[in-house]
């Protein structure tokens, strides 16, 4: 099994876990693999997945606002890190779902 493609991502800060929607060689296009994994668990594997990101309007936006910052990741390392994740632990691979 391996990691054809990230859908998407999300890092819960507040909860430490990440969430991240996938497809393997072997999915349709037509399905999708979501898993919950411990974003500790990235640091204990070797990888550092955060991208620095410059925001230029972060200076433009009220303290009012509700935009949650979200945590970029490089999905080129995040993708080897799944596969080795789900390599060195092959039956925490989520069930494939149709959406």
């Amino acid at each position: 099994m391996e990691i054809k493609e990230v859908i998407s991502y999300f890092v819960n800060s507040d909860s430490n876990i990440l969430e991240v929607s996938f497809r393997t060689i072997d999915d349709n296009e037509d399905v999708l693999r979501t898993d919950n994994i411990d974003y500790t668990l990235v640091e204990e594997y070797g990888f550092e997945l955060e991208t620095i990101s410059f925001n230029f309007f972060d200076d433009e936006l009220s303290e009012d606002s509700e935009e949650e910052s979200k945590i970029e990741l490089d999905e080129d390392e995040l993708i080897s890190f799944l596969n080795e994740y789900y390599t060195v632990n092959p039956s925490s691979i989520p069930k494939s779902e149709f959406y």
